[in-house]
């Protein structure tokens, strides 16, 4: 067997770069101090301050203009915008004008008499103190496994206010804004004290189309029913008779501010 060289590999080193000496240094910082402009840079330096001079109108352009930087299309939808506004606006002056004239008129005092006869039958009718009629909706409930819950109801009446009833009464209860739902002794659903019964019948003075969609909402009263297993029918009417009234108290706690008084 040969005999292996115990030799060291022999290892390259890069030569050692002795240095600028002090001379020539001195020159080479004064070559650097010189400051030399060829054609390129000088139309480098010309483009820069072009377009810094470009960014700085474009930008005092912007703010002055405003709306001209705006697209066509929103141009046209802020213009629709405020025409709609000064066409509601325009409604709103002529008829307080013609409200003016008929109170400062000769017929003042009948005006004004039956301007306070309306929002006097608007409140009777939101307080439910009086009888009313007009088109709606008749919603039959069958319950006879009594699955009707207190949070069906709430939310039958809720969905009924929501597309616009003017008046409704469940059984023979009417539903005012104090109406509440409970439960009685017997564990059965109650509005206002006043149990529920089967068949249960739900009137709703409102557009009969619109309170009948409501009713057809999925996940809704209805579809909450017939999931439960009710039967709920629900027909259009093009005139109702809410029959059911309530008296109204006098209020304990809430009294009213004087107009001296309001903020």
């Amino acid at each position: 067997m040969a005999a292996r060289s115990t030799r060291s590999p022999r290892v390259r080193r890069r030569p050692v770069n002795p240095g600028p000496t002090p001379e020539e240094a001195r020159r080479r910082l004064s070559r650097m101090s010189q400051l030399r402009f060829n054609r390129g840079q000088v139309l480098a330096s010309a483009l820069t301050v072009l377009l810094g001079v470009a960014l700085v109108a474009q930008v005092r352009s912007a703010d002055e203009a405003g709306l001209g930087q705006l697209r066509q299309s929103e141009l046209v939808a802020l213009l629709d915008d405020a025409s709609t506004r000064v066409d509601a606006l325009q409604r709103e002056v002529v008829e307080l004008e013609g409200d003016r004239e008929q109170l400062q008129g000769q017929q003042g005092d009948a005006a004004a008499a039956e301007a306070a006869r309306q929002r006097l039958e608007s409140y009777e009718i939101l307080a439910g103190t009086v009888p009313v009629e007009g088109p709606g909706i008749v919603v039959f409930v069958n319950d006879p496994g009594g699955v009707v819950t207190q949070t069906m109801l709430l939310d039958g009446i809720q969905e009924l206010r929501d597309a616009g009833a003017e008046a409704i009464q469940i059984g023979t209860t009417r539903v005012i804004a104090s109406s509440f739902v409970g439960t009685d002794p017997d564990g059965r659903v109650s509005l206002d004290g006043n149990a529920l019964t089967q068949p249960l019948r739900i009137l709703a003075v409102g557009e009969p189309h619109t309170l009948s969609g409501a009713m057809a909402i999925p996940g809704g009263f209805t579809d909450s029913l017939r999931g439960a297993g009710a039967t709920v029918e629900v027909t259009e009417q093009d005139a109702l008779l809410i029959d059911a009234v309530r008296t109204v108290g006098e209020p304990r706690y809430a009294q009213p501010v004087p107009a001296s008084e309001e903020p």
